[in-house]
């Protein structure tokens, strides 16, 4: 069996259905063994796209997505999406084509040391010397990249190793990876030290990230926090992940977070954290909100406890679902009644307005993603890009019961929103989902070549456009720092025609200079199947959070 027909045969065992890629010299072997393949495959616009459609489906549909790029300039592309998977820990095997064998190391015409190159964000990189190996390889790309901390795995395959018949035709079924074994119980002993801790707190906070989604441990969380009154603050990856409904949640923690989070982090005397790495952006000054109190960190990546706090009381390395189910066996009997009235006293007084006055002909997007909210199914995903659209998306877009809220978090990468969008569209296929591809007019232009995928297959999506014609994170943070004269760089002062764009790609677009204009715009595009673009208009100075 040809190594192009093999690699194609153990992808559709690791129940591979779509792989979303862009074809080149290095690929055609592959290429053509995918004419007569089962496995859809989407012609993305751009490879620096194709990572963060295979994100977004991971993320929605539970499985590894996939990514394919030729090699040289084609591999490089998929550099920047890898990264986001890597930071994000989001399960995709990355497929790159590779000059033949006997020219690696010549500079050969699109040759690029591409395992190298990904090698610091990859958990990691293969180069297939011989087809015999394309079934351990991909198994084992696969396994690796689902398990453990999950995240990205590329492998590199020559053209002439796609063009070599390999003896052996079946894929492999067994795991032996030496030194890769992912502790998944958390340690017996740690685990009772942090019972004992809990049952002595009086002010504990469950601090909450991206990990309990990852793995699918809300459940667990939820029954966790109910069952022992204990309040819930998560980061900005962990948005979603508890029931924002629940008098439980406190909000978002963070340099970009609400007060009032941040307020009951500070006033805690125990810090449960579970999936999260407590990073800068996680919380407003890591080491000072945190060494006045206990902290249990809960982790299944040793390398993150101890990384960014140096006093972990408690580390326990394990997977967040298995040790939240763990302690729920436990009957911790605690009593946080005046913990839980300081909150809601710290809530009503700092929980944000949503009665900003402002100026004929713009839109408040803090009432907008509010009212949105409102108007939305409960199996909404809201997949935010980076900027000021991705606050106001984490912030005032309520989640709960199966809305979810996906984003570019740790390398916080432009452009992702709307492939990602896609990426998650195409894995919803057969169970409908209101999915929102929310961006500003600096990341829109950045993936714009997308919509061309989207119109073509006619996804489902809303784009939602925030339109206040700067880099507007970029200018806040200008401000913040050098004061109000020092924006530079950050006016986008061509104006593009989006309702152009949208009519040239046979999308269906709105413009929306008010609240209520933009609320009758979602309302519109949700009553029909196919994409839409809706342009928000914003104040240029509408930087509040």
């Amino acid at each position: 069996m040809l190594g192009s027909k093999l690699i194609l045969k153990c992808l559709k065992n690791e129940k591979v259905d779509i792989i979303f890629g862009y074809p080149g010299g290095s690929l055609l072997p592959l290429y053509d063994a995918l004419r007569e393949s089962p496995i859809e495959h989407i012609l993305v616009r751009n490879e620096q796209a194709a990572p963060h459609y295979a994100s977004g489906y991971a993320r929605q549909s539970g499985k590894v997505g996939v990514c394919l790029a030729t090699s040289g300039p084609g591999a490089t592309n998929l550099i920047t999406g890898i990264a986001t998977a890597y930071q994000d820990s989001i399960p995709i095997v990355a497929i790159t084509g590779q000059v033949n064998s006997a020219l690696i190391g010549t500079d050969a015409f699109q040759e690029a040391d591409i395992t190298g190159a990904t090698e610091p964000f990859t958990k990691h990189s293969y180069l297939v010397k011989d087809p015999e190996d394309i079934p351990r390889i991909i198994h084992e790309a696969f396994h690796i990249a689902s398990t453990g901390r999950p995240g990205p795995v590329l492998i590199d395959i020559p053209r002439d190793v796609q063009n070599t018949n390999a003896k052996v035709t079946q894929c492999c079924e067994t795991i032996d990876i030496r030194g890769y074994n992912p502790t998944i119980a958390g340690h017996a002993g740690q685990i009772r030290r942090a019972i004992r801790e809990i049952k002595a707190s009086k002010r504990p906070v469950i601090y909450a990230g991206g990990g309990v989604a990852l793995s699918h441990a809300e459940a667990e969380l939820l029954v966790f926090a109910e069952k022992n009154s204990i309040p819930v603050i998560t980061t900005l990856m962990g948005v979603g992940c508890f029931p924002e409904n629940n008098p439980l949640y406190c909000g978002v923690v963070g340099s970009h977070g609400f007060v009032c989070s941040n307020k009951i982090l500070n006033a805690a005397d125990l810090c449960i954290c579970i999936g999260a790495r407590m990073s800068d952006r996680g919380t407003t000054n890591a080491a000072e909100e945190i060494n006045h109190m206990q902290l249990i960190h809960i982790d299944i990546d040793p390398a993150e406890i101890g990384k960014n706090i140096d006093d972990t009381n408690i580390p326990i390395v394990g997977d967040a679902s298995a040790v939240l189910k763990n302690f729920n066996q436990k009957d911790l009997q605690i009593n946080t009644v005046d913990w839980l009235q300081y909150i809601q006293s710290i809530k009503m007084k700092y929980l944000p307005a949503y009665n900003h006055a402002l100026e004929k002909g713009f839109i408040n997007p803090k009432i907008m993603m509010k009212e949105i909210s409102d108007i939305t199914m409960d199996n909404t995903t809201m997949v935010a890009d980076v900027g000021l659209n991705q606050i106001w998306t984490a912030l005032h877009y309520k989640y709960f019961n199966d809305r979810r809220f996906f984003t570019s978090g740790g390398l916080g990468t432009m452009g992702y929103s709307i492939p990602a969008a896609a990426g998650a569209a195409f894995a919803s296929k057969e169970k409908p989902r209101q999915i929102f591809a929310v961006c500003g007019d600096g990341s829109f232009q950045m993936a714009m070549g997308e919509l061309g995928v989207i119109a073509e297959h006619g996804l489902d999506i809303n784009i939602l456009l925030i339109n206040n014609h700067k880099l507007g994170m970029v200018r806040q943070l200008q401000h913040d720092n050098y004061g109000k004269n020092h924006y530079y760089g950050t006016d986008i002062n061509f104006n593009v025609n989006f309702m152009k764009v949208a009519e040239a790609y046979k999308i269906k677009g709105y413009t929306a200079e008010t609240n209520e204009e933009a609320i009758e715009a979602v309302k519109d595009a949700l009553s029909y199947r196919g994409p839409a673009i809706i342009e928000c208009q914003v104040h240029p100075d509408f930087i509040k959070f």
